[in-house]
């Protein structure tokens, strides 16, 4: 069974991006198989995946660190910002909408199935 491990921070730009990719190394010196995941990012940056998708930078370097290819499954949700209150919707490696932030709620549910 795989084991998990989850940082999280008290906002945003705290550095656990930077954390994780650090622990991600780390372990994959060790001999440890990680796989960096983010279910959801905001991000201008994005990097391509190896499935022609998108994900974020952060996600591409953590992946980097890990020793393995970025894929859409590291970071399903991307968010690119468009406005200063909206954005588009990715969901592996497909754009479905152009959101502002108030009626993002909405879609949520339906972005990634149970």
């Amino acid at each position: 069974m795989a084991r998990a491990l989850m940082i999280q921070g008290a906002g945003s730009d705290v550095g656990k991006s930077l954390v994780v990719a650090g622990l991600a190394r780390a372990a994959r010196r060790r001999g440890l198989r990680v796989l960096p995941f983010k279910p959801q990012n905001m991000s201008n940056n994005a990097a391509v995946t190896v499935d022609s998708g998108e994900i974020g930078r952060a996600q591409a370097l953590q992946a980097l660190a890990a020793g393995v290819e970025p894929h859409t499954d590291m970071n399903p949700v991307l968010l690119k910002p468009e406005t200063d209150v909206g954005a588009q919707i990715i969901v592996h490696r497909m754009r479905i909408a152009t959101s502002r932030a108030r009626e993002y709620d909405s879609p949520k549910p339906s972005l990634v199935p149970p």
